[in-house]
Parts: structure tokens; sequence; C-alpha cells
């Protein structure tokens, strides 16, 4: 006798439950909104510039006596991170500096000079080993940063385009809204206007074009998207977690693993849809959640204990990056199944579950 896990006539009633999740969603986006702004996000070097010295000590060493060993050297108070496993005493000493330490090496190698030293004197030269320095200038960081940004902008209006002409024969139009929207967006940037905030406005202005042209699946899509990016940074925000080059390859890397989630319910629903035009919306959205429910939870379960894995055995270099993707691909998959499948029904008035000509609201079995 087989086992299987989810029966393969499943049949929960997902749109059924959609505005318990949308409520539940909004309300953590919220919460994590305001985590992202009233405490602020913990950039890291690569973004806010300035040294970075990673030491370990052969004794007992806290925070902070180390920024007030620094502190009394006349050092500007350091942000200081415990790093590897407790008892280790190794700890990432983050200065920030006013200098642009790449273009003017010679301060750079001053700064990072002077920290050794006061490490040096205040615990012992044997007592204290130097394992990494690395220097990054304001004006770099400020460049890293709105990289970051635009990779992110750029990569939704990839997927707008991608998702509109394949489920919806809209090439040109998606097409032709891309290149508008980049078109302001260049010549909004003359003006001097900063990039972040450039992004934000076209984000939303995306967003509200997509509604009002009723590309459907692609604006479940991206908010599916946004969904996931905003918990996982508000996320790391609360933790007060560093925002460094490899937690925006994570983000990235979430964007790719939610849209080939979504992507996939996409396909069986425009399945169904083109086989029962007659049939309830709302009926043939959740038979094609169901029926690729078995596909979602296996794959994204199986790739979350290798991500497992990675977090609790790959060491204190990869556990920020392993720790990204648990959250984005976890709350991602609940996203492809709650929100970017109900969003289809934002243009259509569909009848309600337990009506009469409605589909059975009996849950199914996991």
């Amino acid at each position: 006798m087989s086992f299987e896990l989810i029966k393969p006539d499943i049949n929960i009633n997902f749109i059924g439950h959609r505005h318990i999740a949308f409520t539940v969603s909004a309300i953590l986006i919220l919460i994590c909104l305001g985590s992202i702004f009233f405490k602020g996000l913990h950039m890291g070097i690569d973004f806010a510039g300035g040294l970075l010295v990673q030491a370990r000590f052969s004794q007992s060493v806290t925070p902070d006596q180390i920024r007030q060993a620094l502190s009394e050297d006349g050092l500007p108070a350091p942000a200081i991170q415990a790093f590897g496993e407790a008892g280790d005493y190794e700890y990432m000493i983050n200065l920030q500096s006013d200098d642009d330490l790449e273009s003017e090496a010679g301060v750079g190698s001053a700064l990072s000079q002077k920290v050794q030293d006061s490490l040096f004197g205040h615990f012992g030269a044997d007592k204290v080993e130097i394992r990494r320095v690395e220097m990054v200038g304001p004006r770099v960081g400020q460049d890293l940063r709105q990289k970051a940004m635009s990779a992110l902008y750029y990569s939704i209006l990839m997927i707008l385009i991608y998702i509109s002409g394949r489920f919806e024969r809209k090439w040109g139009t998606s097409a032709a809204l891309v290149g508008g929207l980049l078109l302001l967006l260049y010549l909004a940037s003359l003006l001097g206007v900063s990039m972040v905030y450039l992004i934000i406005i076209a984000l939303g202005l995306t967003l509200i074009l997509c509604y009002v042209l009723k590309f459907e699946y692609a604006l479940g899509a991206i908010l599916s998207l946004l969904h996931d990016v905003i918990i996982t940074v508000g996320i790391f925000a609360f933790l007060d977690k560093e925002i460094t080059l490899s937690f925006v390859a994570a983000v990235l890397t979430i964007a790719g693993y939610s849209l080939n989630d979504t992507i996939i319910i996409y396909d069986r629903i425009r399945e169904r849809v083109a086989s029962s035009r007659k049939g309830d919306y709302a009926e043939t959205i959740n038979r094609g959640i169901n029926e690729t429910l078995s596909r979602t939870v296996l794959t994204s379960g199986s790739t979350l204990l290798v991500i497992v894995a990675v977090y609790f055995l790959g060491g204190p270099v990869t556990q920020d990056f392993a720790l990204a993707l648990l959250i984005g691909i976890g709350f991602g998959t609940l996203s492809s199944i709650f929100i970017s499948a109900p969003a289809l029904l934002f243009w259509s008035k569909p009848q309600l579950p337990g009506s009469a000509g409605g589909f059975s609201s009996a849950p199914g079995r996991l």
C-alpha cells in the first residue's frame, strides 16, 4: 500500500478563506513595514561604507569592553556583533567613516591600523587575531544601495512582461508599459531625484497601471513577490540582522523561487479555464491550487530541509543567507497559494462558496 502525503482528490477551500489570508498578510506587512521604518535597517559595510574588522580573542571579551577600548583611543563608536559559535569570542567590528576609504587609501589604512593598535594595546597582541579587514567608501555604499534597489525593480518589470505575455498574450502592451516606466525613471533621474525614492514611486505606479490595464496574472505575481520581500526585510530589521550583498542575492533568489511556484499554479488555472469556460471562476482557481498542492508542498518542503541544514551546519558565514531563504521561501510558498492565485479575482465577482452553484467549502485532508 503506497503512502500519499496529499490525496490527489483533495479539495481545500483556499479561495473561500482568501479574505482571512489577505487580512493576516496585511497585518504582517504592516508590522514588517513598521519594523523597517521605525527600527531601521542595519546596513552592512557593503551599503553603509566604513571599516569592518573581524577579530578573534583568546580570552573572554564583551562587546562593551571592545567599544570602550576603541572609544578611549578616540575612535568612533562601532557597531559590534558576535560572530561564530558561543565561546569563540569572535566579533565583527563595524566603524562608520565620512571619508572615502577607497579613493583615499591612506585614510582607510590609517584607520585600520589605529583599530588594530587599539585592540592590541588593550587586550594584548598575542590574545587578538585580526582575521579580516574590509574598507568601503560611503559613495560606493550609496551606489550599491541604488543598484540593489534597481536590480529588484528591473526584475519585477521583466516578470511583468513574461507573465503578461505568457498567460494573457499581452506581449506588446506589457513591453510598451515597461518601456514607458523605464523612460520616466530615466528622465526623473536626470532631475537629481534619489534613485531609491524614484524606484519606490515607480513601483507604486506599476501596481496601479497593472490594475487599470487588467494585467491579472502579472499583478498577482508582483503582489506575491512584494509580500515575500517585505516580510523578509522586515524580519531582518526586527532581528537587527545586517543587510549585505549576500542578503540581496538571497532576495533575488526568493523572487525567482516564488515566481516559479506561482507559474506552476497559474499554468494549471489556465488549463482549467480553457477546458471549463462556463464554470465558476472561483471554483476553477481553487481546483487549480488543489491540483498543484502536492507538488508545491513537496518541492518547497524538500528545499527548506536543505536550507535548514545549511543554516545549522554551514557555519556563521552562510547563516544570514540561509535565514533569508528560509523566511522568503516559506512565505513565498504561502503567498503563491493565498495571494497570487486569489488576486485573479480582483476584476471579477465570483459566486461565493456555499451559494447556489458555488463550489463546496468542505475542507480537504492533508
